[in-house]
């Protein structure tokens, strides 16, 4: 009897499961699917799994319809941690508008011609790829990078440029948006990439909750070289923090590196060097970065003038805000309001 009672459960769940889909797809929810296959890692998974998958009832609607598919009914998953069943079949990722590949720590194996199959299928009817970590080898082995820009994890890079030439290869970012296609460095990065991806589809307010709700940044500034082995510069061991959040507060004051120096209690010369140790970017990129998104955040708010919202980021005059959010985020104000703003909710 508690053998049946387990079965309808599963069923009923089951049940639940195709109905959420079947509104969502209605809906027209964006459709993720995760290829998953041998000796995949499980990191980068659950990173998809968390922000793509998770039901949002803080932000009160559903952002993504997800669904992992396998070439085979039972994957055994890195180096046999556990053995991943119930999940769909291949046949999965020819439905998906965002379709993210397998990854895995053997890059030398050749990903199955099954797998590269669905890959270029999802490619030539337009679906938006993305790579974690070495899953940029097989968007790379499917020859869909070809003359396009991506990153792996700085450890594979040689190896990487040896085996796909063709590639530009980006080596010292934690993830590179390509259009269509996106990579991400190493395990970690995925949850960079993932909440970049939330941003670009459905503004930065909707990614602060995601990264909020997964206690972690929604922007992480610098690149892999902060991780690559290589001698520790001679640097004192002080952390940025501080000053950091005192910027974040005064970002509509008028800002200099000499000034953000002098609260450290340090020369403009050793607050560059910390910023490139600790952060891999300089104080003037990371100030235009936490200006520029709070730009985004007010025009999501609602506020329509766009030489307010540059004023009071700090970005001065209308002119520089539509410059640098054509930079950043390829749109102009405009578009990012329509796409973003109040009205588009």
């Amino acid at each position: 009897m508690a053998k049946e009672s387990s079965q309808a459960a599963r069923a009923a769940d089951a049940a639940d499961a195709a109905h959420v889909a079947h509104v969502a797809h209605a809906a027209g929810v964006h459709r993720v699917v995760v290829i998953v296959d041998a000796n995949s890692n499980p990191f980068e998974l659950g990173c998809a799994t968390e922000v793509f998958g998770l039901r949002r009832p803080e932000i009160g609607r559903d952002l993504y319809d997800f669904k992992l598919c396998s070439p085979d009914p039972s994957t055994l998953m890195r180096d046999g941690f556990f053995t991943l069943t119930g999940v769909a079949d291949l046949e999965a990722a020819d439905a998906a508008d965002t379709l993210i590949v397998p990854n895995r720590p053997d890059i030398e194996v050749p990903r199955r011609p099954a797998v590269l199959d669905a890959v270029r299928r999802a490619h030539a009817r337009g679906a938006r790829l993305v790579g974690f970590c070495s899953g940029a080898f097989t968007l790379a082995e499917a020859g869909v990078l070809d003359g396009r820009r991506a990153t792996a994890h700085w450890q594979w890079a040689d190896s990487f440029r040896a085996r796909f030439p063709s590639v530009r290869l980006e080596a010292d970012v934690l993830f590179v948006d390509d259009g269509d296609i996106l990579t991400a460095a190493g395990s970690a990065a995925a949850l960079d990439l993932g909440l970049h991806i939330v941003r670009r589809d459905h503004g930065a307010e909707v990614a602060n909750s995601v990264s909020r709700r997964l206690v972690f940044a929604a922007h992480r500034d610098g690149g892999q070289r902060q991780f690559v082995e290589r001698p520790m510069p001679d640097l004192p061991d002080e952390s940025l923090t501080p000053v950091l959040a005192w910027a974040q507060e005064r970002l509509d004051s008028p800002l200099t590196v000499s000034g953000l120096a002098a609260r450290a209690a340090v020369s403009p010369a050793t607050l560059h060097r910390r910023f490139q140790a600790q952060l891999g970017t300089t104080p003037l990129a990371w100030l235009t970065g936490e200006r520029l998104a709070l730009a985004c955040r007010l025009i999501e708010r609602g506020e329509s003038r766009f030489e307010v919202v540059a004023r009071r980021s700090g970005l001065g005059t209308a002119a520089n805000l539509r410059r640098l959010m054509r930079r950043e985020t390829g749109i102009t104000p405009s578009a990012y309001k329509r796409r973003f703003g109040p009205e588009a909710k």
